[in-house]
């Protein structure tokens, strides 16, 4: 396969499970002309995400969950990370979609309205996944408990936190999940939009 910048010279599967790793080899135009040489890159192929940051303006808080993840076992803080909600697309499934069924099946609060904060590519040196991230209203009151699909293995602690604990928990490393942390990073600089944006007054908060 060529197009006007790539060369895939030959395209392998080399493993088809939970994940799909796929091994190439390649060539690509160079910033000052021609061509690199011959590259081998394997690529973890999982689909693309979406996240949502669940926000209720009136109280002021932020909805996280909480979870075990095989890829931060060994990390000096532990394999549970604070996290937003997420999910992987089903095929034909918008991102919005995603975030509005992964809201109720994470910590059972609906979300009422999202905003979209960016597309991000999640490691492109390793990885095809990306995430398209959302900033989603929510009634805090309806989240708490444990959720997670029992099929999925799924073990999912849910936490209401006021925004301000939220970035503060960011500011203190305690947050490591990036979907995350570039949600409460922007919820940080647009909050007033945002309240603005879903006619939220002074005299309800």
């Amino acid at each position: 396969m060529v197009n006007n910048d790539i060369e895939i010279i030959e395209k392998i599967n080399c493993y088809d499970g939970f994940f799909k790793l796929v091994r190439y080899r390649l060539k690509h135009t160079l910033f000052d002309g021609g061509w690199s040489g011959e590259l081998f890159r394997e690529v973890l192929e999982r689909g693309h995400a979406a996240a949502v940051l669940p926000y209720d303006p009136v109280n002021e808080q932020v909805v996280m969950i909480e979870q075990f993840r095989p890829g931060a076992i060994g990390h000096s803080h532990g394999a549970w990370l604070w996290e937003i909600v997420a999910g992987i697309l089903e095929s034909g499934e918008a991102p919005s979609e995603v975030v509005y069924r992964e809201a109720v099946e994470e910590t059972g609060c609906p979300v009422s309205d999202v905003i979209p904060i960016c597309d991000f590519f999640v490691s492109p040196g390793s990885t095809s996944e990306t995430t398209a991230l959302f900033c989603g209203r929510v009634d805090a009151s309806q989240a708490n408990g444990i959720h997670g699909v029992v099929s999925e293995n799924e073990d999912i602690k849910v936490h209401v936190v006021s925004l301000d604990n939220a970035l503060d928990m960011l500011q203190t490393g305690k947050i490591r999940f990036a979907p995350a942390i570039i949600a409460l990073q922007w919820l940080a600089l647009h909050r007033d939009e945002v309240k603005t944006r879903w006619g939220i007054k002074e005299n309800e908060l």
